[in-house]
């Protein structure tokens, strides 16, 4: 199923959410891809989607950090990029999970809707997988993970 025969599927967001992970594995690539939506008015982060759900569940809230990745994603509205185990590590503690799963590279890529950064997608491969020509193509992927984050929104309103 494409993204757009998913959109329109029932089954929202998770039917939404799984064809956003085969975009993303046909785009650029991930072993392990996740989504984190933001919310701002409470200061927490809400994973919303995980292709390893056993490693990285779907539930539960982290406070919003204040950091140099914070600034980068949430403040200048960049795609963050690390191809080295030890740049995970400056910025995420579960990098030793990170790196048990096989993964040792990693671009966080902001969805921004009306101005506001309204979560990520989180994308995680091999040492020095995401080279500037995949880190490029991330672009095309902001477009579905907008549409994504707002259809999880409606059908979690209330929740």
């Amino acid at each position: 199923m494409d993204f757009m025969q998913a959109v329109a599927a029932k089954g929202q967001p998770e039917k939404t959410f799984e064809a956003l992970a085969e975009l993303v594995s046909q785009t650029i690539g991930a072993k392990l891809f996740t989504t984190m939506a933001i919310h701002h008015d409470r200061g927490v982060v809400v994973r919303n989607y995980s292709n390893m759900p056993d490693a990285y569940p779907v539930s539960g809230e982290k406070d919003l950090k204040k950091d140099r990745w914070s600034d980068l994603v949430q403040g200048q509205h960049k795609t963050f990029v690390a191809n080295s185990i030890e740049e995970i590590a400056s910025v995420f503690p579960d990098y030793e999970l990170i790196q048990s799963l096989g993964c040792e590279s990693c671009i966080n890529i902001p969805v921004t809707i009306d101005g506001e950064v309204v979560g990520t997608l989180n994308c995680l491969h091999d040492a020095g997988y995401y080279t500037a020509e995949r880190v490029e193509a991330a672009n095309a992927l902001k477009l579905p993970g907008a549409v994504a984050f707002l259809l999880n929104a409606i059908h979690t309103k209330g929740a």
